[in-house]
This record gives C-alpha cells, sequence and structure tokens, in this order.
C-alpha cells in the first residue's frame, strides 16, 4: 500500500493506492512552513498506520529534479524548494519517498491507466491559470536537459504572448473584464462562455480568440513533437463540446498548411482531479519497478 500526496498551494490532498484504486481520500490545508507541512503529513501516516504502507510518493508543484534530490524552479509553496527535500521526508516519515512535478504525475497516470494507455508518445497538456504538461517519449517521461520539459505555457503564440498568457478560459475572463473595464475577479471564464451563448458579443469574440490560440497552441506542439495523441487536462477538459471544437480547428489548420495526410487526435483525460495522486503512485512504482506497475498494452 502506498500514501500518496498531492501538494497545492491551497490544499494538500491524500489517499492509499493499493496497485488498482484510490481510497480513503481526504485533503488538509497547506500549512504557511515546511515543519506544519511535515506534521500534518505524519497525522495522515499515523492515521493508516495499520495498512502495510510501503512507501509514500508525492505529486510536487516546481521543478523537480530527482538526481539533486530538490525541487527547484518556483511555485505557489516557496518552503519546499532548494534543499534535499526526499532525504529530508524520507527520514522524517521512516519509508521511501519519492517526488515528481504534479503536470508529470497527471500524464503519467493517463499514460499508464488512462485514456493513452498503450500510446507510446504522447502529450499531455494541462489547461489552468496557465499551460503545462508532460511529455512521454517511447513511453517514457520526457523531462529535458534543464528539467523544462512540458512547460508548454512559455511558447510565444502571438505578438509576443505566451500560451500561457492567451490559451485559457481564466486569461480570456480577465480579457472581458478588461474590456468591460471591471476587476479580473468579476467574471470567471465559466460565465462568459454562458455570456457568449446567451448572445453577448464581446462574450463571443473573447470565446472565438481562446477557441483560436487554444488550437494554435496545440497544432504547434503536435507538429514540434509529432505525438500519436494529445490528452487535455485541466478543469476546462470536462467542457461539453470543447474538444470536437479543437479538433475541427485543429484538423481545419492542417487543411490550411496543405497537411492532409495527418489528423491529429485531442481527447480529454480521464482521470482530472485524481491525476496527481494516481501519478505520484505511477511514478514510485516505475522507480521501484512495483509489481503493480502498469505496462503498455
Amino acid at each position: 500500500m502506498l500514501l500518496v500526496f498531492d501538494l497545492g498551494g491551497s490544499a494538500v490532498k491524500f489517499g492509499l493506492w493499493d496497485g488498482e484504486k484510490l481510497s480513503q481520500q481526504s485533503e488538509f490545508k497547506t500549512p504557511t512552513t515546511y515543519d506544519g507541512l511535515k506534521k500534518e503529513m505524519l497525522k495522515v501516516k499515523e492515521q493508516f498506520k495499520d495498512y502495510g504502507l510501503q512507501g509514500i510518493s508525492l505529486a510536487a508543484p516546481g521543478v523537480v529534479d530527482v538526481e539533486k534530490q530538490m525541487i527547484r524552479g518556483i511555485s505557489a509553496i516557496p518552503y519546499i524548494h532548494f534543499f534535499n527535500i526526499f532525504e529530508d521526508l524520507t527520514q522524517t516519515f521512516g519509508l521511501p519517498v519519492k517526488i515528481e512535478n504534479d503536470a508529470n504525475c497527471a500524464g503519467l497516470a493517463e499514460v499508464y491507466q488512462g485514456v493513452a494507455k498503450g500510446k507510446k508518445d504522447v502529450l499531455f497538456v494541462v489547461v489552468g491559470t496557465g499551460v503545462g504538461g508532460a511529455v512521454f517519449n517511447q513511453g517514457q517521461l520526457l523531462k529535458g536537459a534543464h528539467l523544462y520539459g512540458g512547460e508548454f505555457g512559455l511558447m510565444i503564440l502571438d505578438q509576443g504572448f505566451t500560451f500561457s498568457e492567451l490559451g485559457t478560459a481564466v486569461r480570456m475572463g480577465w480579457r472581458y473584464c478588461d474590456a468591460k473595464n471591471v476587476s479580473h475577479d468579476r467574471f470567471t471564464g465559466k460565465q462568459v462562455f454562458d455570456l457568449a451563448e446567451a448572445g453577448d458579443k464581446l462574450a463571443q469574440v473573447e470565446v472565438e480568440k481562446f477557441y483560436n490560440y487554444l488550437a494554435q497552441g496545440l497544432f504547434s506542439l503536435q507538429f514540434t513533437l509529432d505525438p500519436e495523441v494529445l490528452v487535455l487536462g485541466g478543469g476546462i477538459s470536462a467542457k461539453p463540446g470543447l474538444i470536437a471544437e479543437l479538433n475541427k480547428r485543429v484538423k481545419a489548420l492542417c487543411i490550411e498548411k496543405e497537411l492532409t495526410d495527418i489528423t491529429p487526435e485531442i481527447v480529454a483525460c480521464q482521470y482530472r482531479n485524481d491525476a496527481n495522486l494516481i501519478g505520484a503512485a505511477m511514478n514510485f512504482s516505475i522507480a521501484n519497478n512495483f509489481e503493480w506497475e502498469m505496462p503498455h498494452e
């Protein structure tokens, strides 16, 4: 049995993984200090002391450097960065500890057990406040020379603006608010979608921009890394009709560029809110060659 954690800026989710499914899921508010985080995690471990825990695995924000045993970069949890967190948590828990970037974990969940199971070349693209993701080449997570593989949101998309700045529903909402000269919390992306469907002309313009920017970004990724499938994650992936619309627009871009011998495939993720926890379990099993590792079909 594995104890898995998903470290988020506002909450830490956790659960037990038995090799097939999650159970005992819950969460606690993210503490303001590292000592506070360890204290809360130890409480959770104590709660499951009779479950025969074999290890602990974390999905974490930031650039996870497994070789140097630290989390580099920046995140909403600043106290987890730039020290040997692997060793410290191993000593704290008295169990093997593995850590991987949260977007990479979500990608692992989809490739090893989810919608992309059986595929070897996959891009997992998570769209939230920004755009991130994970790259899989020949079934292996490709992190890159500087561990920035999958940071798709940094891609310059239009006139100096990045994919993260243009291709998300959150930014669509912000643009609508700017046009209305109101604060960014006045209208959400969902509200802009609803307004567009109700006939609001400005909202329709912004929704059209959103679809175009997201389709352009996915098109560029398809012809950069040529995956078998593009898996879309994040809350927006559950929007009815979104995947069909994106597939239509990306196909139209292919026709426009006379790329008629390929039809990119975009699919919605399977695990949604559970993806990071399941992926953390996958990462642990891959690193330790546990018997429950899920091989490609």
